[in-house]
């Protein structure tokens, strides 16, 4: 298989996956994300993961049932019609049955869903699910309603999954998450108005005057602010927080900036109303694939990352199902199929090589389009830029309260 480029499936993608991503963002911070942490050696303060006693004695009883019911994010899975051909092909490896929802909007929703059923202890409706790491990820985690993985059953991930999204901060050794995909925030400019951008400061540049975008989302402005002062967010203060609600405050107040968008920047960049803002990298791809011409970079003083997750509710019906599933998908042939169709950041990287020989016995659109997904470092970043990433702070319900008081008057001021 390979990516759809029509127009309208990539605008349709671009406006659902955006609309999903920039919910997820406004209602839960991101935490340290493994990618940045082994790229870079940023260390973040790690809770403890579940006791090995606790994982065996969960599984001991747990029994494959040919049944998985999986809950993910709109757009986000290979599909041909009505098919999902990678779940077809797990289930004729596996025998396992798989019901497919797009039940996830957006992670603040979506959890305010399934807290209550999972405090009371009863079923969701949902075997594996796909959370951003963030407040509600970070919240299940601590009031136990994920189920602690068995990495025994896990070989093809221990095996294939890139060392940069093992051991993430706020999951030390993936005790209850595997990630599903990855996506970066850098900057995007339009090169019919801007030469070229490598650093932060152009988001603060004079020449750009009302012509800059920024995000609505309090985490990712404040992440950006904080990188054009030499800040690494993840070891940041609430000292560094004013600093950086200064940093962008002066922008603000310099006229610079246009707006504080939410996923509306592409189409504004598109057009020329800006000419430079922050960008999400599955956005840039989608826009310079359907063939408009626009540049998407990681600022040398750093850009942030995001992951989504694969998890198993406490309350699962058929945990075994879904623990298979997590390890299947990090077969590289699998991560190549999805990576074709999702076009975000994958966690094989040896899938890239996989996605070239389909690129060679392919012919025409099919072979240009699978070379671009090859070759873009918004698919598959460099080490370079994955070392200049970094997430966005943890921060406890009192921390939230400050963070956010001293960024959202800023953005919706």
């Amino acid at each position: 298989m390979y990516p759809r480029t029509d127009t309208a499936f990539l605008r349709g993608m671009t406006q659902s996956r955006s609309v999903t991503r920039r919910d997820a963002l406004r209602l839960g911070g991101l935490s340290a994300a493994g990618l940045a942490l082994a790229a870079c050696g940023v260390e973040g303060k790690k809770v403890a993961p579940p006791a090995r006693d606790a994982v065996a004695e969960y599984w001991a009883s747990k029994k494959k049932t040919g049944t998985l019911r999986f809950a993910n994010w709109p757009l986000y899975i290979d599909k041909e019609g009505k098919k999902y051909p990678s779940l077809e092909m797990f289930t004729a490896d596996t025998g396992i049955k798989v019901t497919y929802q797009e039940a996830i909007q957006d992670v603040g929703t979506f959890f305010g869903k399934i807290q209550p059923l999972l405090a009371a202890g009863n079923d969701i409706g949902y075997d594996l699910m796909v959370l951003t790491n963030g407040f509600q990820l970070n919240r299940a985690i601590a009031l136990g309603y994920l189920v602690p993985l068995d990495h025994s059953k896990l070989p093809n991930f221990a095996a294939n999954a890139t060392s940069a999204v093992k051991d993430p901060t706020w999951d030390p050794d993936n005790a209850h998450t595997i990630p599903w995909t990855v996506g970066v925030t850098g900057i995007a400019y339009n090169p019919k108005y801007v030469d070229e951008v490598k650093s932060i400061a152009d988001l603060w540049n004079p020449k750009y005057k009302g012509k800059v975008g920024m995000m609505l989302d309090t985490q990712e402005v404040a992440n950006f602010g904080m990188f054009a002062l030499g800040i690494d967010p993840d070891a940041s203060t609430e000292a560094d927080w004013k600093k950086a609600g200064a940093k962008l405050t002066e922008q603000r107040d310099a006229g610079l900036v246009r707006k504080y968008y939410e996923n509306d920047y592409v189409d504004a960049l598109a057009r020329g109303d800006i000419w430079i803002t922050m960008a999400w990298s599955g956005d840039i791809f989608q826009q310079v694939a359907e063939g408009k011409d626009l540049r998407f970079v990681v600022p040398e003083e750093g850009g942030t990352i995001w992951t989504d997750n694969m998890c198993i509710p406490k309350t699962a019906q058929n945990p075994v199902d879904a623990l298979t599933l997590m390890d299947y998908v990090y077969q590289p042939k699998i991560a190549t199929m999805l990576v074709e169709y999702i076009n975000y950041i994958t966690p094989v990287s040896s899938a890239r090589e996989l996605v070239l020989a389909d690129a060679d016995k392919a012919t025409g659109e099919k072979k240009a389009s699978l070379k671009q997904i090859a070759e873009s470092p918004l698919i598959f970043p460099s080490e370079a830029d994955l070392a200049k990433l970094r997430s966005y702070k943890t921060l406890n319900p009192a921390q939230e309260k400050v963070f956010q008081d001293i960024f959202q008057p800023i953005t919706q001021g």
